[in-house]
């Protein structure tokens, strides 16, 4: 079974940049959150999240990270077809004393603890992460993909 093209982008837009969903059930569709919240990003070592998982497992622990958070709005996203990405740069803290291999990255509801996983991805190429090494993502470099 597959969803059509536009059905994923409908489907992308309001999960991601909470974008009404028109015409799904009736014209008015599938409706946005009245406050539409965030995103809170963290970045996984191997093997990185877990579909099974929370926004804990896996997570890398380097000194000074913490997640990053990320408006579920057309500010911060663009949604082009059957991709999400972001449209500004985001930046993680700077590695401390000790550093970690990142391997993916996941889209949560929580700051910190186990919260909802939402969505997961690997990151392209692995990242070791070191005492003065920052992680970030340029503007339109973390894709979230509904295939």
């Amino acid at each position: 079974m597959s969803a059509s093209n536009s059905f994923e982008t409908a489907l992308l837009g309001l999960i991601i940049t909470n974008v009404d969903a028109a015409n799904v059930g009736d014209a008015a569709g599938l409706q946005n959150s009245a406050t539409a919240g965030v995103f809170w990003i963290s970045l996984t070592v191997s093997p990185g999240h877990t579909e099974a998982g929370d926004q804990t497992t896996n997570e890398t622990a380097y000194t000074n990270y913490a997640r990053q958070d990320e408006a579920r709005n057309t500010t911060q996203w663009t949604v082009t077809n059957d991709t999400a990405d972001n449209d500004n740069a985001i930046g993680f803290p700077t590695g401390g004393a000790s550093g970690a291999t990142l391997f993916g990255f996941g889209l949560g509801s929580d700051t910190s603890g186990a919260g909802n996983l939402f969505i997961i991805g690997d990151l392209t190429a692995t990242l070791a992460v070191s005492s003065g090494i920052t992680p970030s993502f340029a503007a339109g470099a973390l894709d979230v993909v509904c295939a």
